[in-house]
């Protein structure tokens, strides 16, 4: 099987980038790596130093293919890194020179990059080509000369008489691979004029043919995700891993941070700014997750799953994030009850590509995938269209996401909840929704005076001792998370007063239960399990006293199951739905429980309180309880001791010797 590897560029002073992101491209199977090497920057204050530093990082550790481009200003025809030499000569010297000194790290050298696009090569002082095929053809016959292989680099876009312009000239005779490059459905420059990998390299062959046929490398293909549809990314990735190619090198490995001006013209596109596998923060993407979790194999099992099958005339159940904890669990329900399923979801949580393996396994064709993003309006109407109900769930989940990230929190929880809510509206019928909103509407309770106790935080109001928090609290928007949540909230309830949706809300507590792959910052209570399993500290933010009431996933399954077969009488009204006071606890009675279940003690480590974290939250759920009749029937011991029942059994833990506790 072909390999494939990754195109990514570095800059100068990138070290810590450089020691982070090659041990993730080894990792994630790539056998190649495609970098530049400015000659610009080559010659520039500190520029020798950084590429003898550079060069033997990379091609010490995977097969390196240097692109040797942009001339220093200086030396160029038109004083800009995209001008021809003044001495044509100068660019075969300056290769030869880095032959001499970083040559034993790489066998091809890849010659200037995109060199019919005006940011690359400026064509304008050279028209007709004949300085750039003077000076590559000159350049790629000595490299040869040298003993090394030589790579034409790609036009961009593809131009086949510019290509067979070099095979006329000679060029092509003297290079071992020429470059393609491609970003089909990215660039709507390139949309118009796609047609489809096998058709243009099978343009590109016939020319290669006819001058010696040198290989043909895809040296720069992707996809951007700025419309968050991390899931075509990995459908594009396995598409071009099928094209008649003899090397593959995908755009990129991370994203790059706003702050680095790309190419002139492309400061403000946000697609440049996405088109990594991984965010520019390291926050690995879908494609990521799946190379690194088995390959190119692992990647073709989730997309061919995630394929839509949308054909049979059925009224399904729409679920949001169906692929998350709450919704697979949901998704079971409905399944088993015989309904059929789509499920929405863009697939960017670690583990919930596995919770989607589970409902197809299970339910076969009566799951209906959907790989979309809630910013996506046309999928969501897509979705939406035939749908019996809709669950929605998918959302930004963390406080701390939403405070680094503020826009990205908006546009996902507050507009993306808007475009569910129009989606039903496009269908001309009453549509039942539920919605999945939080106890962070009410804020961080900083009015609620508190007593403190040896390990809890205890309410001085005696009614909300005993009771909860109940709906009649006013709202309170919190951090840009409670804000973004508030907002869907609100209009989740008024879209039933102003057009007639039968819509509900359930503001919910801490759920946790099989199928969650809890995280520091969402899902709390299978973190600290899982971290307890592994034998590793967790990381407690303020003193452990906070009380949550704790909510099985299986009672939080009825309360939704419950609301919507209620939903004519119980339509613009919003809920609390948590543990109650009977499954109130704090951190530090979960953290004693869980060193019972996992039978040894656990490190701790504090750290200071979190923004807008609330000392106390519990619940009142007797509303609910008077409507619909639900009440949690799971309690908190039993409930912990199930979910470590189910990650034992699903995931792979050491062995680990009893540790001591930091006192």
């Amino acid at each position: 099987m072909r390999g494939y590897g990754f195109a990514e560029w570095f800059r100068p002073g990138e070290y810590d980038r450089v020691e982070a992101v090659l041990p993730e491209i080894l990792a994630s199977g790539a056998s190649h790596l495609r970098t530049h090497l400015s000659w610009a920057e080559y010659l520039a204050p500190g520029g020798e130093d950084w590429f003898d530093w550079l060069i033997p990082k990379l091609g010490g550790q995977i097969d390196l293919l240097p692109c040797v481009h942009y001339t220093p200003p200086s030396l160029s025809r038109n004083g800009r890194t995209t001008g021809a030499p003044k001495v044509l000569k100068d660019y075969a010297d300056f290769l030869d020179h880095v032959l001499t000194r970083h040559g034993r790290h790489f066998s091809h050298v890849e010659l200037w990059n995109e060199p019919n696009n005006l940011l690359d090569w400026d064509w304008r002082a050279d028209h007709d080509y004949q300085l750039f095929c003077e000076m590559v053809g000159g350049a790629a016959y000595w490299v040869k000369q040298r003993g090394w292989k030589t790579v034409l680099g790609g036009s961009c876009p593809f131009d086949p008489l510019w290509l067979d312009l070099m095979g006329q000239r000679g060029v092509l005779e003297q290079c071992d691979a020429v470059g393609f490059h491609g970003f089909p459905g990215t660039w709507d420059s390139e949309e118009g004029a796609w047609r489809g990998w096998d058709m243009h390299l099978g343009e590109m062959r016939a020319i290669l043919d006819r001058y010696g046929a040198p290989e043909l490398w895809i040296t720069e293909a992707g996809y951007s995700t700025w419309r968050g549809d991390q899931m075509e990314q990995a459908r594009r990735f396995a598409k071009v891993m099928e094209a008649p190619a003899d090397r593959l090198y995908w755009y990129a490995w991370r994203d790059l941070p706003k702050t680095v001006a790309v190419q002139e013209g492309f400061w403000f596109d946000p697609r440049h700014y996405h088109m990594g596998a991984v965010e520019a923060e390291g926050q690995p993407k879908l494609l990521a997750r799946l190379l690194t979790d088995g390959g190119l194999a692992r990647v073709r099992e989730v997309t061919h799953l995630a394929a839509p099958s949308l054909a049979k005339a059925v009224k399904p159940v729409v679920i949001t994030g169906g692929s998350g904890f709450i919704g697979s669990n949901l998704a079971d329900s409905f399944l088993n009850d015989g309904h059929d399923v789509i499920i929405v979801d863009n697939l960017s949580r670690p583990g919930v590509d596995q919770n989607l393996r589970w409902l197809a396994d299970r339910h076969g064709d009566r799951v209906h995938p959907m790989p979309a993003d809630l910013r996506d309006e046309s999928a969501m109407r897509d979705a939406i269209r035939d749908a019996q109900a809709v669950i929605h769930l998918a959302g930004q989940t963390a406080v701390t996401t939403s405070l680094t990230a503020p826009i990205d929190d908006f546009e996902i929880n507050a507009r993306g909840t808007v475009n569910v809510l129009e989606a039903i509206r496009a269908t001309g019928r009453e549509v039942p929704i539920v919605f999945a909103s939080t106890n962070k509407v009410y804020g961080a309770l900083d009015d609620l005076r508190m007593l403190e106790t040896d390990d809890r935080y205890v309410p001085a109001d005696a009614r909300v001792r005993e009771n909860g928090i109940a709906e009649d609290r006013p709202l309170d928007f919190c951090t840009p998370y409670g804000c973004s949540k508030g907002v869907a909230d609100q209009y989740v309830l008024d879209y039933a007063k102003s057009y007639g949706i039968p819509s509900a809300v359930l503001r919910m507590s801490c759920i946790y239960g099989p199928r969650q792959f809890g995280t520091e910052d969402q899902g709390w209570v299978a973190h600290f399990l899982i971290r307890a399993l592994m034998g590793e500290a967790i990381s407690v933010y303020g003193n452990g006293k906070q009380v949550r009431d704790i909510l099985h996933v299986s009672d939080a399954v009825a309360a939704y199951r419950g609301v919507l077969d209620n939903i004519g009488r119980l339509k613009g009204r919003a809920f609390n739905l948590g543990g109650g006071v009977d499954n109130s606890v704090s951190l530090k009675t979960v953290l004693h429980e869980i060193e019972r279940v996992v039978n040894h003690p656990v490190p701790l480590g504090f750290s200071d309180w979190r923004q807008g974290d609330q000392f106390y939250f519990v619940a009142d759920t007797a509303l609910l309880q008077r409507e619909i009749g639900w009440q949690a029937k799971v309690g908190w011991r039993e409930g912990l001791a199930d979910l470590a029942r189910w990650l034992r059994e699903n995931r792979s833990f050491p062995e680990t010797e009893p540790t001591r506790v930091r006192a």
